[in-house]
């Protein structure tokens, strides 16, 4: 009997076809076009979030130690803000756009109306499982779909809370969180979407995008890569430290996706940019930062071990300036200062993820853009500098998903920028506004009525309906002159 249930519970890949089924029943049947049903979903979602908030951040210490502040503030705070976005301006959104119009269909009006794309699926990450799971879905819901999200099982707390939350908060013939593993996904990847999203790495990236490719069905990929942080001298040196660390140690200690991956500066700065993040370390974290409670933890033991695969390179052990320590009972590691890290190391070809931050050295500041430029797109770079044309030939050379100067990651929080990669560091964008269009299909409609029915595009085709459709076509007054009056341009 007991076997009999286990087999029932095993989502497979008819599992996932039954839910694909149901979705698409609720959303052909026009549930999900309704306003009033997406005003109603986002605002059980805020509900969601007010009433739960205690039990959300419980889950998020489970799954990676993440401090009050981290989860309260980049989790909750942002889901937040990003619901009463969508609520305040989602009329707006969802209004037709009007169109101009040429001489080629005149009399005529034209507008691009936004409708939803159908049944979408969301598959979340692991380092921000509630923000970078719900924040898409809000996109979605704003635009009128119906939804799956899959959670990572390598935050399962917070995966088995969000499952629970959802079904008892929102619309479960519309919307549904399905929990597990590898083959729990791969059953979803087998079904036919209208959309999907992923947020992850390249890995799996490219994984997703294949099965995709079998249904034709778009992807929106966001991925990671190396986030840079160019630190020119001349600046506020402390603030800039400050603002770095809050970057990379102050989100989950390194493990996310814009988080600084590593530093170029000159050679003559370097000695002094390593003082300054050794001043301002402690006194953020103490003498012994594996006792800090404002740290995260590394996520799981493979995390842990890759890592220190990184650190204890022989050709990178050696260039430890600060840090180094680790906890492997607990999962930690101290925040990790290194300088001049051969460019062949693991460290620098592989993603860190991480509380590790090594810093190259150059000759010059300018030539940190070429070293960039050189290898793959990242999804970020920032840069540190008072330097009006230092500025300007940073946003001109250097490609990326986005760049911040002065600062790092504080991009994330504006919702009138998209947010997304290019290359290698994803494809696609949302936040904002640009949630709802990612999860929309632009319609262009055009409107004619049955006056000014021209005969010159009917046959029998002549040389002068032919000048005078070149003319309506080219959208020249003097042309159509010309051919109406029978002249040639000669």
């Amino acid at each position: 009997m007991a076997s009999e249930v286990e087999k029932k519970a095993v989502f497979d890949i008819d599992s996932a076809k039954e839910v694909v089924q149901e979705l698409r029943a609720s959303f052909v049947a026009g549930k999900t076009k309704d306003y009033e049903w997406r005003r109603t979903q986002l605002k059980a979602m805020l509900k969601m979030m007010d009433e739960n908030e205690p039990q959300i951040v419980a889950a998020l210490r489970d799954d990676l130690s993440k401090p009050e502040l981290e989860s309260s503030i980049y989790e909750i705070a942002m889901l937040k803000n990003s619901c009463k976005l969508a609520l305040k301006k989602m009329k707006h959104w969802v209004m037709p756009e009007k169109a101009k119009t040429s001489l080629a269909t005149f009399p005529s009006s034209a507008e691009i109306v936004s409708e939803p794309l159908g049944v979408v699926l969301v598959i979340s990450a692991w380092n921000y499982p509630l923000l970078l799971s719900l924040d898409p879905v809000i996109g979605a819901i704003a635009a009128g779909n119906a939804i799956v999200l899959k959670p990572s099982e390598i935050s399962p707390a917070t995966a088995s809370l969000l499952a629970k939350l959802v079904a008892n908060y929102m619309d479960s013939s519309c919307i549904k969180v399905v929990e597990g593993a590898v083959p729990e996904t791969t059953a979803l990847l087998e079904q036919k979407w209208d959309k999907i999203m992923y947020t992850g790495n390249g890995r799996i990236g490219r994984i997703v995008m294949a099965a995709a490719a079998k249904h034709l069905t778009p992807v929106v990929l966001e991925l990671g890569g190396k986030c840079p942080v160019i630190v020119d001298s001349g600046i506020n040196l402390q603030v800039a430290t400050r603002r770095i660390i809050a970057g990379k140690w102050g989100c989950n200690n390194g493990q996310a996706c814009i988080s600084p991956d590593y530093i170029i500066t000159t050679k003559d700065y370097a000695v002094e940019l390593v003082d300054s993040f050794k001043c301002e370390l402690e006194r953020f974290y103490g003498k012994n930062p594996l006792e800090s409670k404002d740290l995260s933890r590394v996520v799981n033991s493979n995390h842990f071990a890759r890592l220190l695969k990184l650190l204890d390179e022989d050709k990178v052990s050696s260039k430890i300036v600060y840090g180094g320590e680790r906890d492997k009972s607990n999962l930690k590691i101290a925040p990790t200062i290194l300088l001049d890290v051969p460019q062949d190391s693991l460290i620098m070809n592989e993603e860190i993820f991480g509380p590790l931050l090594p810093i190259i050295t150059i000759d010059k500041v300018e030539d940190s853009f070429d070293l960039i430029n050189s290898g793959t797109k990242p999804l970020a770079v920032y840069m540190f500098t008072n330097n009006k044309k230092l500025k300007e030939k940073f946003v001109e050379k250097v490609s990326a998903g986005g760049l911040v100067i002065n600062d790092t990651t504080v991009h994330l929080a504006e919702p009138t920028l998209p947010f997304g990669g290019v290359g290698d560091s994803g494809m696609g964008a949302y936040h904002g506004k640009f949630s709802f269009d990612t999860f929309s299909h632009k319609k262009a409609v055009l409107y004619r009525s049955f006056a000014g029915d021209a005969p010159l595009r009917y046959p029998p085709y002549t040389n002068g309906k032919l000048r005078l459709l070149k003319a309506l076509l080219g959208g020249s007054i003097l042309g159509i002159i010309r051919a109406l009056m029978g002249w040639s341009k000669a």
